[in-house]
């Protein structure tokens, strides 16, 4: 039995899926299978994954159910203890498996792990920006909600997860069509501290076709309804929440969602929100629209990876 099993959803990512499948295949540590499950791709994703040759790779084909229903298909595939996640459009550098091989073993009883990400956008390669003291120059066991205050420590792309935590907490909310991961990353954090290496291990790569670009979707973002008890009582879930739904706001007065916009507002403790926020929250959508352009031009140039994070 392999020490990971690699969980790779495919769909229609045929000019990503050969630098995925090799970043995983030029790893150092070298014990672990491939679950490709193809979520009826209607490009050539197929042909290309098909080139590769290598025993460790499982081709899976399923009908098109959306992102968190392949994923969770995968899990249920997966033979290793330590399940891994990567979007057919990211990589990993080479020694991702071996850092994370190597936390495990300092720390057998943990059960969550994650490593650092940067980001390739057109322009430029950009390392995420993260809300944790560095103590030292190797890992920090953290909690999830602390240290995601920036950038998330949890992507579906640099973390490493027991596979008993999906019998304890549950898979993937097929209900939700986008922001599935994050409410994953929640219930998990809510149960599990986070080792999170500072070694940049991954790389996000800017698909402008990616579903979670689709601003048609903005309606079906999760609305955090599911943990308005647990908020209550724990305050760095509460702020955590409160960031993401100033996000979600904006995001849904740039769509013209005025009645979205006031839900994820009206459920916001202002004083979780620097003044900057508050602000950004008052501004007309063309003002919004001028800064973002103005925050990218910048974030392209080096200085910051997200707009209003």
């Amino acid at each position: 039995m392999a020490f990971f099993s690699i969980i790779i959803p495919l769909y229609n990512k045929e000019n990503f899926i050969e630098n995925t499948i090799q970043s995983v295949l030029n790893q150092t540590f070298q014990d672990f299978e491939i679950i490709v499950v193809n979520d009826g791709s209607k490009d050539k994703s197929e042909e290309k994954l098909l080139q590769f040759k290598d025993s460790r790779i499982q081709y899976f084909i399923k009908k098109n159910e959306g992102v968190s229903a392949t994923r969770n298909y995968g899990i249920e595939k997966a033979n290793a203890d330590f399940i891994a996640f990567l979007d057919a459009d990211d990589f990993w550098h080479p020694t991702f498996l071996e850092s994370m091989y190597t936390n495990i073993s300092k720390l057998p009883n943990q059960k969550v792990f994650s490593a650092a990400i940067e980001f390739e956008t057109s322009k430029k390669v950009i390392s995420a920006q993260y809300s944790i003291s560095k103590t030292n120059d190797d890992f920090e066991i953290v909690n999830y909600f602390k240290a995601s205050l920036k950038e998330t420590v949890l992507c579906t792309s640099c973390s490493v997860f027991h596979k008993s935590i999906f019998e304890e907490i549950g898979h993937f909310d097929t209900k939700i069509k986008s922001g599935e991961d994050t409410d994953l990353w929640i219930r998990i954090g809510l149960v599990y501290p986070v080792v999170f290496s500072w070694k940049v291990l991954a790389r996000y790569i800017y698909d402008p076709k990616s579903l979670s670009k689709d601003k048609r979707l903005i309606k079906e973002k999760m609305d955090f309804s599911k943990f308005e008890i647990a908020e209550q009582t724990n305050s760095n879930l509460k702020r955590f929440l409160d960031l993401n739904r100033f996000s979600l706001a904006i995001k849904s007065k740039l769509a013209g969602e005025k009645t979205l916009f006031y839900n994820y507002y009206n459920a916001i403790d202002l004083e979780n929100l620097s003044w900057k926020k508050k602000v950004l929250l008052r501004l007309p959508a063309f003002i919004l629209r001028i800064l973002i352009f103005f925050k990218t031009f910048l974030a392209n140039l080096g200085f910051g990876s997200s707009v209003f994070k």
